[in-house]
């Protein structure tokens, strides 16, 4: 089979690899689709990506796949499902896993069978889950992120009624302001720095947008919120807004990062902000939290409140990835990209 691999020296290509072992808990899956992860995959190429080090790894975790092959003590999956979020962690000498759904087969895990048995499965197979029948294999992979937002926007505490500011307008923090809306939080302010992107928050209900090339945020979040902000929540990855959501936090007030930053430090000036405060880091979702997360996604979308044709902007075929990940290095404004197999 094919496997999308990184090479030590952060160049990208494919490889013939054997097929993915499986054990008696395990489904051997046949990829459907993949998304790409402008943050994580990037990262991992560019070789910041915290805790990869070891090259040539193998790419990709947004996958759909169909399982092809079960374990004998697998309890809960069929073949013939829909699954969400396989995981090769069991690649060949001399590789190292970044998950590796940038495959054309791959593994997931029953999880509740091995509980049953008195067994601890590794966390990631939590988050393995069946889809339905009906939902479209390629958009489907949208819902890992959706299923990430949602479990996060429930991990950082935010509540109904309190105020968020939302910074960066790419598909994470879309859903950050789409989410946080029909969870009933308002008002939520959004921050991007292209006027397409503020057009499509609003579409997603934000109640007030700035323009960051334009407008300074501190004076006009207090603007709108005199007393300042609940939740100032980091989407993008940018450490300078943590001083910046410093500077409108109401007493209590709480800065969010979501955003994983390439940088692992930053300076940070209190001298502005209120005297209590929480700065909360949450850049690795739990997979337990997801699959918690995942039956209401599934619910907006049945409900038509939720269409994840909404945030995706591309779709390749796997032989053409890499046109995905130039259109990152050239900047193009792209919504969510999907690799289709």
């Amino acid at each position: 089979m094919k496997s999308y691999v990184v090479y030590p020296d952060h160049t990208c290509g494919f490889e013939e690899m054997p097929m993915p072992r499986y054990g008696e808990y395990d489904c051997l899956v046949k990829l459907l689709s993949c998304g790409v992860c402008k943050g994580t995959d990037t990262k991992i190429i560019h070789g910041t990506f915290k805790g990869i080090d070891s090259y040539p790894t193998v790419l990709g975790h947004e996958g759909v796949a169909t399982v092809v092959e079960k374990g004998a003590k697998v309890k809960n999956f069929e073949i013939g499902d829909m699954v969400l979020m396989p995981y090769w962690s069991d690649v060949p000498e001399g590789y190292s896993s970044g998950w590796g759904t940038y495959s054309e087969y791959n593994i997931i895990t029953d999880a509740y069978a091995m509980e049953a048995d008195g067994l601890r499965p590794d966390e990631f197979a939590y988050g393995q889950r069946k889809l339905p029948k009906d939902f479209d294999p390629v958009s489907s992979a949208m819902i890992i992120t959706f299923r990430e937002v949602l479990s996060t926007l429930k991990r950082f505490s935010i509540e109904p009624n309190k105020s968020l500011v939302v910074l960066g307008l790419g598909p994470v923090g879309l859903c950050f302001v789409q989410f946080a809306k029909l969870m009933g939080v308002g008002p939520v302010i959004a921050v991007g720095r292209d006027d397409e992107k503020l057009r499509q928050a609003e579409k997603r209900g934000a109640d007030y947008l700035i323009n960051s090339k334009k407008q300074n945020i501190c004076e006009e979040v207090r603007k709108i919120l005199p007393d300042g902000a609940d939740f100032a929540l980091d989407a993008v990855g940018d450490t300078s807004f943590i001083n910046e959501a410093l500077g409108f936090i109401v007493p209590d007030g709480k800065i969010c990062v979501y955003g994983i930053s390439e940088a692992s430090s930053a300076n940070i000036d209190w001298s502005r902000c209120p005297y209590n405060w929480t700065l909360h880091f949450h850049q690795f979702p739990s997979k337990k939290a997801e699959s918690e997360a995942h039956e209401q996604i599934v619910n907006w979308i049945k409900m038509g409140v939720l269409d994840p044709n909404d945030y995706i902007s591309d779709v390749f075929d796997f032989a053409d990835i890499d046109k995905a990940f130039k259109k990152i290095e050239n900047h193009e404004p792209v919504m969510k990209m999907v690799i289709r197999f």
